[in-house]
C-alpha cells in the first residue's frame, strides 16, 4: 500500500514498501496517487539525521531499561559506571535495542561506526533497521543521542529522491534554523525503510 507523509509546510513524500515513489506538494501527491493513505505530521520534514558517534553509543555505553531507572537513571552509562555492570551478550544486546530506539526518537536514520565487534549490539542494530555507514576514527566531539548536543556540525541523509531508500524523519519546528536551536528531542515521526520505526505520543 501506498502512503504519503506530509509536513505543515505541504512538502510530502509517496512511500511504496521501502522506497520513495514520489516527492513534491501533498496536493500534487494525493492527485497523483488516489486511494493513497495519507499521514500528516506536525513540523518539518528532513532526510533524518546522521549520528557519528555510533560506537561510542552502542557498544560503548550501557543504556538502562525504564525498570531500572531508580537504581541506573536514564542517562546511557559509560567509563567506570559501565565497567562495574555485569554485562553479557543479552544485556548487550537489550542495551543497544533501547539506544537505536532511542536515537529513532531524535530523527536519526544512520549510524556512523567502524566496525561494530560485539556480535550481540551488531545483531540488534542489524535487525532494527537502522542503516550504518562506515567511519575511519572518532570524529571527536560528545558522543549524544541528539546529533545537535554532539558539538559537531549536523550530517543529514542524503536527500531524498524518486526511487531511493524511504528513510526521513519530521520536527515540530518551523524551519531548519529552529531545529538546530531546540535539538533533535522534538521529532514527532522516523522513516526507515518505510517503517514507521517512531511516533511521537
Amino acid at each position: 500500500m501506498l502512503t504519503i507523509h506530509a509536513d505543515s509546510r505541504g512538502r510530502a513524500l509517496a512511500v511504496k514498501g521501502a522506497w520513495i515513489a514520489g516527492t513534491g506538494q501533498l496536493e500534487d501527491l494525493v492527485a497523483a496517487h488516489p486511494g493513497a493513505r495519507v499521514r500528516q505530521w506536525p513540523g518539518i520534514l528532513t532526510p533524518g539525521l546522521i549520528n557519528l558517534h555510533g560506537n561510542e553509543l552502542l557498544e560503548q555505553a550501557y543504556h538502562p531499561d525504564p525498570r531500572e531507572a531508580d537504581e541506573l537513571g536514564t542517562e546511557p552509562l559509560t567509563g567506570d559506571a559501565l565497567a562495574a555492570l555485569a554485562m553479557d551478550d543479552a544485556r548487550w544486546g537489550a542495551s543497544a535495542r533501547r539506544g537505536v530506539q532511542r536515537m529513532l526518537a531524535n530523527g536519526t536514520v544512520r549510524a556512523a561506526c567502524e566496525t561494530l565487534t560485539n556480535r550481540a549490539v551488531r545483531d540488534a542494530v542489524h535487525r532494527s533497521g537502522l542503516a550504518v555507514m562506515g567511519r575511519i576514527g572518532r570524529p571527536g566531539g560528545t558522543p549524544a543521542l541528539d546529533p545537535y548536543a554532539s558539538g559537531l556540525p549536523v550530517e543529514f541523509a542524503e536527500p531524498r529522491e524518486p526511487d531511493s531508500a524511504a528513510r526521513f524523519a519530521f520536527f515540530d519546528v518551523r524551519d531548519e534554523a529552529e531545529l538546530a536551536e531546540r535539538g533533535a528531542g522534538i521529532c514527532v515521526a522516523t522513516v526507515v525503510d518505510g517503517r514507521l520505526v517512531y511516533r511521537r505520543r
